[in-house]
């Protein structure tokens, strides 16, 4: 999941037009590969960020005059009610880059104590679709994620906090299944991704179209694979459990701190124990990691602590292991020590026992110390191997998977 770092601010806007300055702001965060660039407004200015590699950046300092108008032409833009201040709204605005490809803006303001803040999500449209192998997963999981693909049908659950990833593991996914051989539908909110070849609806709450009623109406598209942007509600779960048992491979999303919580979860939505042991392959509950800048991180010696790497040695090539990094900074990296991302994962197939204790609606804890002595390599192996391999560093794990995962206590 790599991505470009971003340039060096360069960003001098205070002289320009609110037009001007919302051009530069919105290529300098398309350039940067951004997901999110965000306006907010202040007493006496409006303050611009971006999200970067999961991380906020400030972009730059806005007169408040300035930053206002740069507000009205985005709603204008994005086809908005300009004179509504005191309520929610969202709206979409194609963008033109100045090399001809396209950027869709999902924009959504929010009354706040001085004005108004937008967000603008960022949707490269030219976007190329990862392979399962640049993922991140380890050998271990990616054979087991292949063998559940593969299988005619059946549930698969991604699972994760937003913006970590499971969007893009999807689409890694659906680009394998694409081989012209099978039909395939997805329910999205919103389509973040164009796939030619592959048909796709998306859910439109302002005509009361939910995930629940496109789904009803999909299966009867007779469809080989569908794909569901989230399961939000007992309906869309209890469909898609049915459309699995039925015949179909469902892939979708749903928010689960672990693997095997996602399982409580489907249960606390009022999937019967029964269907959904029946019908789901597995779990993937993932994180994103930055990683290391190859240009500048800094090797530190293991010596001392040779057992560190000890539960995950087995999935180490030799050498590894040997020594950990941190982040630098250098020009490549615009000082940050950081310069893409990885995932990092954890990945729970479900075999014949833990479709036992499914249908008997045991615990997540029981369920999820059964899978890891029938093979599931958990979050804290997945995270020490980044680290074992030079890939990330130990307080890029501390900052984006919680210690309870990771066996640290707070």
């Amino acid at each position: 999941m790599s991505e470009p770092a971003p340039p060096v601010l360069p960003l001098q806007i205070k002289d320009l037009t609110s037009e001007q300055a919302t051009a530069r702001l919105i290529e300098f965060a398309a350039d940067a590969h951004a997901s999110d660039l965000f306006f907010s407004t202040n007493q006496d200015h409006v303050a611009v960020g971006m999200r970067h590699l999961g991380i906020l950046r400030p972009v730059a300092r806005l007169p408040l005059e300035l930053g206002r108008h740069c507000l009205a032409h985005i709603k204008v833009m994005a086809d908005m009610n300009v004179a509504e201040r005191r309520r929610p709204l969202d709206g979409r605005w194609v963008w033109k880059r100045g090399d001809g490809r396209q950027v869709d803006l999902r924009i959504n303001t929010l009354p706040t104590l001085h004005g108004e803040d937008f967000a603008l999500h960022l949707l490269d449209r030219d976007f190329q679709l990862l392979d399962l192998d640049t993922l991140g997963l380890l050998r271990h999981d990616y054979n087991h994620l292949l063998d559940m693909l593969n299988t005619p049908g059946g549930l698969i659950l991604v699972t994760g906090p937003t913006g970590s990833g499971k969007t893009t593991t999807l689409y890694a996914c659906l680009k394998y299944l694409h081989n012209g051989q099978r039909k395939i539908n997805t329910i999205e909110d919103p389509i973040e991704y164009a796939v030619e070849g592959i048909r796709q609806s998306q859910v439109n709450l302002h005509s009361n179209v939910h995930f629940s009623d496109l789904l009803r109406s999909v299966l009867r598209q007779a469809p080989d694979v569908i794909m569901v942007g989230e399961i939000r509600d007992p309906e869309t779960a209890e469909t898609a459990v049915r459309a699995a048992n039925s015949g179909h491979l469902v892939l979708a999303t749903l928010h689960a701190p672990v693997a095997a919580a996602a399982i409580q979860s489907m249960l606390g939505l009022g999937v019967h124990p029964h269907f959904l042991s029946s019908c789901l392959l597995g779990v993937i509950a993932q994180r994103l990691l930055r990683t290391l800048c190859p240009q500048c991180k800094s090797a530190f010696d293991m010596s001392a602590a040779p057992h560190t790497f000890d539960e995950v040695r087995q999935w180490l090539e030799p050498g590894q292991g040997q020594s950990v990094h941190g982040p630098g900074g250098c020009a490549a990296c615009h000082q940050s020590g950081y310069i893409g991302r990885t995932g990092v994962f954890e990945l729970l197939r479900v075999g014949r026992e833990v479709r036992k204790l499914i249908a008997q609606k045991q615990p997540t804890q029981k369920i999820r110390q059964h899978a890891l002595t029938e093979g599931t390599i958990e979050f804290r192996q997945s995270a020490l191997l980044k680290v074992a391999r030079g890939e990330t560093s130990i307080e890029e794990v501390m900052r984006a998977v919680p210690a309870e995962y990771l066996g640290v206590d707070d």
